[in-house]
This record gives C-alpha cells, sequence and structure tokens, in this order.
C-alpha cells in the first residue's frame, strides 16, 4: 500500500483516441494538459490533480461515461475548446450547483466543462 496515494478514489482514466497527436495538440491548448508518449498508440496526460491516458485501441468515440472538467470562467474554457478545435455539442444550461456546457473532442469523445456560474 502506498501511503501517499489516496485509498479508494480514482487515480488513472483512460480514454479512446483516434489521433494520439491531434488530441495532445487539443488537450494542451484548451486545458493546458501536459503529455507523456508511451509508444505510437498511448500518450499519458497529467492535469495537474488528476492523471489518465488516450490509446488508440479502443474505437472512439466513447459515450459510456461522462468526464467533467471545472473551469473558474466557463466562458474562457469555451472558447478555448472551440480554438483548440472541439465542437460544442450542448450550450450552456444550469444546473443543480452551476453551470455546464458538453463539448466532443477531435476523437468523438464527449465532455463537459462546468463552474459556479455561467
Amino acid at each position: 500500500m502506498n501511503p501517499h496515494k489516496p485509498e479508494n478514489q480514482i487515480d488513472y482514466i483512460e480514454l479512446p483516441a483516434s489521433d494520439i497527436a491531434g488530441t495532445k495538440q487539443f488537450y494542451s491548448a484548451a486545458f493546458g494538459w501536459k503529455f507523456e508518449d508511451y509508444g505510437p498508440n498511448y500518450t499519458s496526460f497529467q492535469d495537474g490533480r488528476l492523471a489518465g491516458g488516450f490509446w488508440t485501441e479502443i474505437p472512439a468515440p466513447s459515450r459510456g461515461l461522462l468526464l467533467v472538467i471545472y473551469a473558474s470562467d466557463l466562458g474562457a474554457a469555451q472558447a478555448r475548446v472551440k480554438g483548440a478545435g472541439g465542437k460544442i455539442v450542448k450550450d450552456t444550461f444550469s444546473f443543480p450547483g452551476g453551470y455546464r456546457f458538453h463539448f466532443a473532442d477531435p476523437n468523438g469523445n464527449e465532455l463537459a466543462v462546468w463552474s459556479e456560474s455561467a
């Protein structure tokens, strides 16, 4: 057991990708994520809080799980997503606790970004 790891909490996620280079470019531009490649079909990312990876071994897009990213400025986050080549698939809407929008990354994976205010 690693005493530096939170027990029973999500530690790593993996998402499908059809284009590793395009995926890295998109998430770097939109959210500032850092990447490390492990061969041509896998790259891992660090977002500053959670780590994960993108790989080409499973078909994209994945719609079985919705990953939600927090941003203090929702409008700026939406502009970065669009500027990086993402597609807004659900415009900003309110929900109990805040506001969010959904986007598709270059692989077709649907994710969301939320904030306390629009």
